[in-house]
């Protein structure tokens, strides 16, 4: 039996990687996000292909929403093998300069609130069935706080938080969950990111990941679970560093960053 996998934010990016990467596995696609006409494109293209997928556009920021997409998904294939959300979006801006609804509201909503949500309503499935996973695609700023990132890096330590505590609660029912960090990603998150930046420092070419690269490590996720994904791997060393020298950290973003911004 094939399983089944519902991915969110799956119009572009990491999810639409995710989600053509399980296709070609074999895997039960139930993909969701805002933009119709890109879902239905995916869609087409994986079942022309032989695959399995269906759409169901949705806003994740409404809470009626998200309640209607679990019952879509249940609906239509009584269960829910793998649950990874992935929808999720910044703005990097220092904090005085971010709309509070926009920019600090709607933050929230997706990339923590949203997640919770989904979660609540999927996983009494996956406890009646004593089986199956969630993947939370979290950020390095979920382990790292970064200057104009402190919205965006709150969303993100709280689904870590979520992340632990969650899989502690459901472990006993056989739920695996997983969190993922990656650093940068060539995805459309920077167009929509709002970063004005007077030194023009972003993170070089050469340490950006592709959306495939992620997104065949999240499917790689599925056959082999794991507690927790640092991608890539060396970055583990930058987090480590963070926890164990942050007063030095402080100082290097201080003055490579901060003053340079304020000048």
């Amino acid at each position: 039996m094939k399983k089944v996998v519902l991915i969110t934010g799956a119009s572009s990016g990491i999810g639409e990687a995710t989600a053509r990467i399980a296709a070609q596995k074999g895997y039960s696609l139930f993909v969701t996000a805002r933009r119709v006409d890109r879902l239905e494109q995916l869609c087409a293209e994986i079942n022309l292909k032989g695959g399995s997928a269906l759409s169901y556009p949705a806003d994740l920021t409404e809470s009626t929403q998200v309640a209607e997409l679990a019952a879509a998904a249940l609906g239509q294939f009584g269960r829910v093998d793998v649950l990874i959300n992935n929808a999720g979006f910044g703005r990097l801006k220092w904090l005085a300069q971010l709309d509070p609804i926009d920019d600090i509201e709607r933050q929230i909503k997706l990339n923590l609130i949203a997640v919770a949500q989904l979660c609540r309503a999927i996983i009494p499935s996956m406890i009646q069935n004593r089986q199956g996973q969630i993947i939370n695609v979290n950020s390095l700023a979920g382990l790292i706080g970064v200057p104009t990132y402190s919205v965006y890096a709150a969303s993100k330590f709280g689904l870590r938080g979520f992340n632990e505590a969650l899989r502690r609660e459901v472990s006993d029912y056989g739920i695996k969950v997983s969190g993922v960090y990656p650093g940068g990603v060539n995805t459309e998150f920077a167009e929509h990111a709002g970063i004005e930046r007077r030194t023009g420092i972003k993170t070089p070419d050469w340490m950006r990941l592709s959306a495939d690269q992620v997104g065949r490590a999240i499917v790689h996720l599925i056959e082999h679970p794991k507690k927790q994904l640092i991608l890539p791997g060396y970055m583990t060393y930058l987090v480590w560093i963070n926890q164990v020298f942050p007063g030095l950290v402080d100082q290097l973003m201080r003055i490579g960053y901060v003053q340079r911004e304020m000048r």
